[in-house]
């Protein structure tokens, strides 16, 4: 299967170990004609995320470098943006959302929240999530509902890995991102997904995009793991906008 973009890639800006340039070879080599350098928002703690929104413009002149020195390969401005608060905000502003040409959204464990006081019940409920049955059911409506006001409130492009180490209600989030245009990512990078997680989103229409989530310039465009779960939930092609030419036009949307 021929893939003709990777949009989520991660450089040393966030907590990956190439350059913008790196990625944008690696691209090139991979014979892609996009890529989207993604790094992670400044929320997230422990050096994983950006030091500041600040970043993102020193992020920015490097795309361009880059589309000076590599031919053949579109590179996009984007980010993987965090949820931090349970009425759907996150961590990159709405006014500076429309800079970028992709936002992606991840639900992650280690983030800064807007407020503790508001944070202290999810993560309650998360750490319940893995003693009892009770408190799994806790956590997978409290995240869901997150994620679902996020895509709702903010100018979201892709849903990346949902469900990675939080439960999600995946029905529930594939109906708000086929209401929002919004992709849901077959994440090629965490081995979460399964077969039925994935039948289930499609049963409502929701597109997917699968992503390398590279950390490194040698995993850039590597999206076969997630392809070949794709295969073998039934996902037709058309369904995958990185490898669908509909693709373009809805980035362009």
């Amino acid at each position: 299967m021929r893939f003709y973009a990777d949009w989520h890639t991660h450089t040393c800006y966030s907590h990956g170990v190439g350059t913008v340039l790196d990625n944008a070879y690696a691209a090139q080599r991979r014979g892609l004609k996009e890529i989207a350098i993604a790094d992670h928002g400044p929320a997230n703690l422990f050096g994983v995320g950006v030091g500041n929104l600040d970043t993102f413009a020193c992020i920015r002149s490097d795309i361009e470098e880059a589309k000076r020195q590599v031919s053949g390969v579109k590179v996009l401005y984007a980010a993987e943006a965090n949820v931090i608060d349970t009425d759907g905000t996150i961590d990159i502003p709405l006014p500076m959302q429309d800079v970028f040409d992709l936002l992606l959204i991840g639900l992650h464990i280690l983030v800064k929240p807007r407020s503790l006081w508001r944070a202290m019940p999810i993560a309650y409920s998360n750490i319940m999530a893995k003693v009892c049955r009770q408190g799994e059911r806790q956590a997978l409506v409290k995240n869901t509902d997150m994620l679902v006001a996020a895509v709702h409130r903010n100018r979201v492009h892709i849903v990346t890995h949902p469900g990675y180490r939080l439960p999600i209600d995946t029905r529930e989030l594939a109906k708000a991102c086929v209401v929002t245009g919004t992709a849901m990512e077959i994440n090629s990078g965490h081995r979460h997904t399964t077969c039925d997680y994935l039948r289930r989103a499609a049963e409502t229409g929701v597109l997917f995009a699968i992503g390398s989530d590279a950390h490194e310039p040698r995993r850039v465009g590597d999206l076969t793991a997630g392809w070949n779960l794709a295969r073998q939930a039934g996902l037709d092609p058309q369904q995958i906008l990185n490898v669908s030419p509909q693709g373009r036009e809805w980035r362009r949307r």
